[in-house]
């Protein structure tokens, strides 16, 4: 599978790796999980993967999505009017997520 990486974001969250990594499985939709890498690929050309990774703070957690257009490529761009605001728009829905998650563990959560 080709893939373009559009953007990327992480954050720390104040938990051992197992408990981010269960909480994280939980809060995001249908998705493939691995070890400790996780992924959710929609429409014709997205793919967002998220992984957790032990920091000295507790967890990293790091997000980043990809244009997987196997054709109309040319069209991602496009349909995404040239990813204008997009990478915004991703680090702030992560915040809420990773907020989400640090609430449920009951300890803090921030971006890096």
């Amino acid at each position: 599978m080709r893939k373009k990486l559009v953007t990327e974001v992480a954050g720390v969250v104040a938990a051992p790796v197992e408990q981010v990594w269960q909480a994280l499985l939980r809060d995001l939709p249908s998705h493939e999980a691995g070890d400790h890498t996780l992924a959710y690929q929609g429409g014709w050309w997205y793919r967002g993967e998220w992984s957790v990774t032990a920091h000295p703070e507790g967890t990293r957690v790091v997000h980043r999505v990809y244009d997987v257009a196997e054709w109309m490529r040319w069209g991602v761009p496009l349909a995404n009017r040239f990813f204008i605001g997009f990478p915004k728009r991703t680090r702030e829905a992560f915040a809420e997520g990773l907020a989400r998650i640090g609430n449920q563990l009951g300890c803090s959560a921030k971006l890096a």
